[in-house]
């Protein structure tokens, strides 16, 4: 059985089709890229699978479930977290306030119990601060713990984000163009980081981004959409010299070119 399984998913807004009829699953344990080029649909998929955005027709099913028409938080207590494309902290919250933030939501206390300082929430609300202390000290982001997030150069702003999404303790992590705004040494330690983030909180990724060297050294698998449609599929070498791809990215004219 696949982890996250998308059947003939279609969304409509008005009369365009953003997305049409797209078929694609990935297995647990694995980085699966979904790429293409602007007005793909890519990020309308991701607001599909975390509950912004309700499908015209197709379902969603992650571990057995169906999640198609789900809340978005009642997506995230099933254990789906994701970044978005542009930057979404408390900018003026503290760097570890803001993982604090996502730990709290987790908790179990109850109102009032904190009213009455019983003393597990206390013990609670310490292991909360210790486990998102461990989270910033895996990002390397322990030094900049008490700086605004704001204040935050964007390389970092983006990797607290990501510890954020961390902190909800998700089982399924969608990044949406992490590497976007990066420079090249700053990818290339996203590049390590995430194959880190696999092995230590033992998740599976489904990433977007325009990055193709981050999204052929990283992903096992690749989608890739042009239109609202799926155009090709497979690992990264085969997605690589697809003609479709190609065509996608390139433009119609590139067989032309080479004769």
């Amino acid at each position: 059985m696949s982890y996250l399984s998308v059947e003939q998913l279609s969304i409509n807004f008005g009369g365009l089709r953003a997305v049409d009829n797209v078929t694609f699953t990935i297995q647990e344990g694995q980085i699966h890229g979904l790429i293409g080029p602007n007005g793909a649909g890519k990020t309308t998929i991701f607001n599909c699978i975390t509950g912004f955005y309700h499908p015209t027709s197709g379902t969603i099913h992650f571990r057995g479930q169906d999640i198609t028409h789900l809340r978005p938080d009642q997506i995230a207590r099933h254990g789906i977290a994701r970044t978005f494309q542009n930057v979404q902290l408390f900018r003026t919250m503290s760097t570890l306030d803001n993982v604090l933030v996502a730990k709290h939501s987790h908790m179990r206390t109850g109102v009032v119990a904190e009213a009455l300082a019983l003393p597990f929430v206390h013990q609670q609300e310490r292991m909360v601060r210790e486990q998102a202390q461990a989270i910033l000290t895996f990002l390397d982001l322990a030094r900049v713990q008490r700086q605004a997030a704001g204040n935050l150069p964007l390389g970092l702003q983006k990797r607290l984000e990501l510890g954020r999404a961390l902190a909800l303790d998700p089982t399924l992590l969608l990044l949406d163009e992490p590497a976007a705004g990066l420079n090249t040494a700053e990818t290339q330690i996203l590049a390590q980081l995430l194959r880190h983030i696999l092995d230590r909180f033992h998740l599976t990724i489904l990433l977007v981004e325009h990055d193709m060297g981050l999204v052929m050294n990283v992903c096992d698998t690749i989608t890739v959409l042009n239109f609202g449609r799926k155009i090709a599929e497979g690992g990264p070498h085969e997605v690589q010299n697809d003609p479709e791809v190609i065509k996608a990215y390139l433009g119609e004219n590139v067989d032309a070119e080479k004769r």
